[in-house]
């Protein structure tokens, strides 16, 4: 299966399942308001030409090919010009501070890494006034001269739950694991600043051995099946015409269909996903009568075709904005290009900009900094909030192999 536009962390960076790209220092904004405090001046520098990507050699080797593909077509497309860009690898810590201490200077701009390990090395760089941009998934490393780009769940339950109706009550069925973790961790916050309602969560071990239990508790399956016997047990003993035709509707359900919530959140991705999703309707969540519910994992052909979730719901961009370089990617190299693959390609129109403006390392920090102003790119208009990189997500429905806008 095609690496989905699930989210890249810590725990998938071994060589054979996923990339890591190692990250490089960004310009502190906490080291140059000193500056000012103290001398009363903000100095600026010029923009360094050269643009150093770096990655650990323990990466995914696909992914990392990807990046690099996808930043020379960027460069092309985009038509970025007197720029130059070298690569730096690196076998562990050791390597990428002597790649940090010699390359670190006034105005340098990195491309990279991901890992945690590696951008908290690269944060000890940002008092010598440079920048990176990571790939890493976690947040709390954001800050000083570390921009983060990823598929961020924060970011797409927003603008998920925005969308729901006032009201809407959902259940959140998750993985034990690192994702599902994280999602439920995130929707309490998010939620409560919508109009949406949680009412009820329940998880299963990633081994997906009890994910039939989770979903009967959340479903409340048992107590919806006795509530249907006991309908039936009572119009069995009627004799007239309305009971008997109510009790011979009754007789092709397995429970009610009185449920406690509109919405269900299913935290899952990949081949597990496909395997929990036609649990639910089995044990009576019906399709379409609740509202299925994902992330922006989902975002993949593979799950477009699966019955159980036809209608389901998700924040994403429509596949329309990124096709021709899918096209163009496929038709260079030979392979598919991963959902995860588009992020370098709007930061090379994000840089672009900056180059083609001759903007400064303050001016670039400025416009970085403000979240009033947003770019577009093939995964959505963005900005940067505390960071962070933050898209408008459009919402798709799931319908006969294809994902509609439907806001």
């Amino acid at each position: 299966m095609s690496t989905n536009k699930e989210q890249l962390t810590d725990k998938n960076l071994k060589k054979e399942e996923k990339p890591t790209f190692s990250e490089t220092e960004n310009v502190s904004k906490n080291n140059i308001t000193k500056l000012s405090k103290n001398n009363n001046i903000v100095k600026d520098f010029e923009l360094q030409k050269t643009i150093t990507f770096l990655s650990s050699n323990k990466n995914n080797d696909k992914l990392v090919d990807q990046f690099i593909n996808v930043l020379e077509i960027g460069i092309y497309n985009k038509k970025l010009k007197n720029v130059l860009f070298d690569i730096h690898y690196f076998n562990n810590e050791k390597e990428l501070e002597a790649i940090l201490f010699e390359t670190a200077t006034n105005g340098k701009i990195y491309i990279g890494p991901i890992d945690k390990k590696y951008t908290k090395i690269s944060k000890n760089y940002c008092n010598r006034n440079v920048l990176f941009f990571s790939f890493s998934s976690k947040i709390d490393l954001a800050g000083d001269c570390i921009y983060l780009l990823n598929f961020f769940p924060k970011n797409e339950l927003e603008e998920l739950f925005n969308f729901l109706e006032k009201d809407s009550r959902v259940v959140l069925l998750y993985p034990e694991n690192d994702y599902g973790y994280l999602i439920n961790s995130l929707i309490d916050d998010v939620v409560n600043n919508t109009n949406a309602v949680l009412v009820n969560r329940s998880s299963y071990k990633d081994d997906l051995s009890n994910v039939r239990d989770a979903i009967k508790e959340l479903g409340k399956y048992e107590l919806r099946k006795y509530e249907l016997e006991r309908q039936k047990k009572i119009l069995s003993t009627k004799k007239d015409e309305n009971s008997k035709k109510r009790l011979k509707k009754l007789q092709k359900f397995k429970t009610t269909t009185d449920y406690d919530f509109t919405h269900v959140l299913i935290a899952d991705y990949g081949l597990n996903l496909l395997q929990v999703a036609p649990l639910l309707p089995y044990y009576d969540i019906d399709p379409n009568v609740v509202q299925f519910l994902s992330t922006g994992v989902i975002d993949d052909k593979i799950f477009f075709y699966e019955p159980s979730l036809q209608g389901a719901l998700f924040p994403g961009i429509e596949k329309e904005k990124r096709e021709e370089l899918e096209n163009q990617y496929k038709e260079i190299f030979d392979e598919n290009l991963m959902r995860i693959s588009t992020l370098p390609y709007d930061l090379i129109g994000l840089l672009n900009h900056v180059y083609s403006k001759k903007l400064s390392f303050q001016q670039m920090i400025k416009l970085l900094d403000n979240s009033s102003i947003k770019f577009d790119g093939i995964d959505g208009k963005f900005n940067f909030y505390n960071n962070t990189i933050k898209r408008d997500l459009d919402i798709l429905k799931i319908d006969s192999g294809e994902a509609k806008k439907i806001n």
